[in-house]
């Protein structure tokens, strides 16, 4: 199987910015904060049960085209946006989003260890490789979401200067609960709305047909025998929660949580309480422009480079550039002559998250390469907690406080991630066989082969 192959369900990254966009784009009333409320909760509960469910009777193909469907569904809640329309929808995409995750994960850990196999490579190093290629297109719908919004809503004619006494207020300086969005802040005109929403709604469709159409049934086998099996439900049900019996992946989950965190601070305190505040809010989508260019362009770096250096060292490099990052940040007080500035910590950012996204999603695919459905499904899980309650404690706590918390998870899985890392290196964990994995064209031709030499 080529490399390109997998590549096929990308477009699927796409949809993950609409979530964004969009719940700003209903803010009234608190649709847009329920709404995203509801999504998450839907994520944490689909990841403890769906994905093993989903995956190994569907594959990991029909999962993922499934999966994206619930989320083209939130888009069209969104044409007519309002509480019958925006909850339903919101729950469809929860549900959605973790069988997404784990099933792309997976697709990706097989055909890395298929491809390692063929190439006499090693299968980390190729897994890892594929995952950078992955967040490397995944992490880019932050440039083609704000460049998206930004053209169809055109230029922000409703800017005014910001007055000196809010530029004392920014930054962890005050507590940063009550920031003024200087700039346009209404609801755009609802034609613009249903040209960005039909933009979404395309591109969304166009991803299902592009991964239904030329992605690979790399797991067809698999799920067919898997479905003629009398393997009770209940083993499969709860095979998310049963892998937690394993303390290597307890041992990861403050590594995963941090993942949650260290996003939602950027793109909700950060932009907030540095970019809003200091700059307006016609800002906040050039900076999460360069936050998604530095990281995607990071991804495909590091995806290449863990062969040579191994992931400790990835880790301690992003380890220390957020740590160098929330250190500047709790003494920076950011004013509208630092210009600069505001897009240096975006830039190191998404240096960091492009490591804690390629080197913590292989490493889950190379730890648990029997269990890669219930174990992208507990990754999904507990990050997804993480957003929760960053999201949770957002809204009473200080910004201060707020960063001491992302500093103490840090430093948290600084502590416990080498454990698991240090007896991976001593106990190195056995990838599955190339056979256990065939593409599902070379099973047919295999197949027409011996009813040829049957005939014979």
């Amino acid at each position: 199987m080529c490399w390109w192959s997998q590549l096929g369900f990308c477009p699927c990254s796409r949809l993950m910015e609409v979530c964004r966009v969009c719940s700003s784009l209903n803010a009234a009333e608190g649709m847009g904060v329920a709404s995203l409320s509801v999504i998450y909760a839907a994520i944490i509960v689909s990841s403890m049960f769906l994905p093993p469910i989903m995956i190994k009777n569907l594959g990991c193909k029909w999962t993922i085209v499934v999966s994206m469907a619930c989320y083209v569904s939130y888009s069209f809640g969104n044409l007519y946006p309002g509480w019958y329309t925006l909850i339903p929808t919101s729950v469809i995409l929860g549900l959605g989003g973790s069988p997404l995750w784990s099933a792309k994960c997976t697709y990706l850990t097989i055909s890395g260890n298929v491809q390692a196999a063929k190439d006499n490579k090693k299968g980390s190093d190729v897994i890892n490789y594929y995952f950078g290629i992955f967040f490397f297109i995944f992490q880019s719908s932050a440039v083609w979401g704000n460049l998206m919004s930004s053209l169809i809503f055109g230029q922000d004619t409703a800017i005014v200067d910001i007055p000196q006494e809010q530029l004392d207020s920014c930054g962890a300086a005050d507590c940063g609960l009550n920031v003024t969005a200087y700039g346009n802040t209404t609801r755009p005109e609802q034609k613009l709305v249903w040209t960005l929403v039909g933009s979404y709604i395309g591109v969304g469709v166009l991803a299902i047909l592009i991964v239904a159409v030329f992605l690979d049934n790399i797991d067809r086998e698999q799920a067919s025998e898997f479905r003629g099996s009398q393997q009770p439900f209940c083993h499969t049900f709860l095979a998310t929660f049963r892998l937690l019996k394993d303390w290597r992946l307890v041992t990861l989950i403050p590594l995963t949580m941090y993942s949650g965190f260290e996003q939602s601070f950027l793109s909700g305190e950060y932009t907030k309480n540095y970019v809003t505040c200091a700059l307006g809010i016609h800002y906040v989508g050039f900076v999460m422009m360069c936050f998604g260019a530095s990281n995607s362009l990071c991804s495909i770096l590091f995806g290449r480079l863990a062969r040579y250096t191994g992931r400790a060292p990835l880790f301690a490099l992003a380890a220390l550039t957020n740590l160098s990052c929330i250190i500047a940040l709790l003494y920076w007080r950011p004013h509208r002559d630092q210009l600069a500035v505001f897009f240096v910590f975006p830039a190191l950012w998404g240096l960091s998250d492009a490591i804690w996204q390629t080197q913590t999603n292989a490493l889950y695919g190379i730890l648990f390469p029997r269990e890669k459905e219930a174990a992208f499904a507990n990754y999904r899980m507990w990050e997804s907690l993480g957003f929760v309650i960053a999201f949770a404690y957002s809204t009473f706590l200080c910004l201060e406080y707020k960063l001491y918390i992302v500093l103490a998870v840090l430093v948290v899985t600084a502590i416990t991630y080498p454990i698991v890392e240090y007896h991976e290196h001593k106990h190195p964990t056995e990838p599955i066989e190339e056979g256990a994995y065939q593409n599902h064209k070379e099973v047919i031709k295999a197949n027409e082969d011996i009813i040829c030499q049957t005939h014979l």
